[in-house]
């Protein structure tokens, strides 16, 4: 929901440093396309292990981008030599990729194996494989091990946790509800999509993760009532606690639930100080008419200076507590990193004619921006925070 245009997916790769990874759809080596949701759920799973543990790793969407203009099916067996493609057009460093292949059924059912690698294009080895073997019913714990060992190899030296902790955070899953839940992911329409993640969420009540893909799917439908009751299912102690709560704030901010909306952005600020969040946080301390709006607006501005918006809102500020000439100071710094912003052209007018609140018409009240989404950085900033939390 949040993520970028395809023209622009590919541009956001490069600030993101020479290690970033990408994790490709494990292989499905069962010959039954029918399974290839398999391969798309491991490579989820050590996905967003990965960026828990603070690994500059690359998106699914970016990933699926890459595929497209290289002209891969999205489930192919890759060569190395395409998977060095894939890895040189994203600018990543390390390609993870694997495989999946089912084993004898013993008494309790079929059994699956599972087997990753990474490969290292600064200086193109592969780092030995490692695997893991369950019962098919047991596949999320399954791919938690495997997520778990490939972690190791990918965090910072000491950055994984210990495996028991680890596997506590990723929790035992129905396999139904699983796959359910990627299908979901994989979902092209909004309507395939809504019917998968309530089904998953609706066989397993424990499975988080459904719950949050509603909220931001509803989220998208600008059905905030709904979405907001889809976010506040998602736990404290869930990795996705902290981007729900992001989420969450900005629907309450939209009901015009205002003392909500800050309590949502405030503890996502205490782990994860942002610009989107202290801006948004600002946004609705402002409309609340609290002076810390200003403090808040002044630290998403201190984050990101090249982002008009929090020039505009600091200006706005301030201008609501009638310091007019800092305010046209901000509004100028708004208008040269964004000159045709006529809402800024006429904050900058007001300014300058030293025009209260009180005697403005209604076309100047209730202008705070917020930010409907997470740029690539922050929103790893988020994912690194909420593995810090679940530690």
């Amino acid at each position: 929901m949040w993520r970028l245009s395809a023209a622009l997916i590919l541009v956001v790769t490069l600030h993101l440093g020479a290690q970033t990874t990408v994790v490709l759809p494990f292989f499905n080596l069962t010959g039954k396309d029918s399974l290839d949701w398999i391969g798309e759920g491991v490579a989820e799973t050590i996905r967003g292990a990965a960026a828990e543990e603070g690994v500059p790793i690359l998106d699914r969407q970016s990933r699926q981008e890459a595929y497209r203009r290289l002209s891969l099916r999205p489930h192919a067996v890759l060569t190395r030599g395409s998977m060095v493609k894939v890895a040189e057009l994203l600018e990543a460093r390390k390609v993870v990729f694997g495989s999946f292949q089912i084993g004898e059924t013993t008494g309790s059912g079929p059994t699956i194996h599972l087997t990753a690698g990474v490969l290292d294009l600064d200086t193109l080895s592969l780092v030995p494989e490692e695997s893991s073997t369950a019962l098919l019913e047991d596949l999320a714990e399954a791919q938690a091990r495997l997520a778990w060992k490939v972690v190791r190899i990918l965090a910072p030296r000491g950055g994984a946790p210990a495996e028991d902790e680890f596997l506590r955070r990723h929790g035992r899953v129905r396999l139904d509800a699983l796959e359910s839940h990627i299908r979901g992911l994989m979902a092209t329409s909004a309507e395939q999509k809504h019917r998968f993640f309530t089904q998953a969420a609706r066989l397993d009540e424990k499975f988080v993760q459904p719950c949050f893909e509603l909220g931001k799917l509803l989220l998208d439908a600008k059905d905030y009532k709904v979405a907001a009751g889809w976010f506040e299912r998602v736990p404290p102690d869930s990795p996705d606690f902290l981007e729900a709560q992001f989420y969450l704030g900005l629907c309450r901010f939209q009901l015009a639930q205002y003392d909500l909306a800050i309590a949502s952005f405030r503890a996502v600020a205490d782990s994860a100080p942002v610009a989107e969040v202290w801006n948004n946080l600002g946004a609705a301390q402002s409309r609340k008419g609290l002076p810390e709006a200003l403090e808040s607006f002044r630290k998403a501005g201190e984050s990101d200076p090249q982002d008009a918006d929090y020039r505009f809102n600091q200006g706005y500020a301030l201008w609501k507590a009638g310091e007019f000439d800092p305010a046209a100071e901000m509004f100028r710094a708004s208008l040269n990193l964004a000159p045709a912003d006529s809402e800024a052209i006429l904050m900058l007018g007001r300014c300058l004619k030293r025009t209260a609140v009180r005697d403005t018409e209604q076309r100047v009240t209730g202008l705070e921006r917020i930010k409907p989404s997470l740029k690539e950085a922050a929103y790893l900033n988020l994912r690194a925070a909420r593995g810090r939390r679940a530690r």
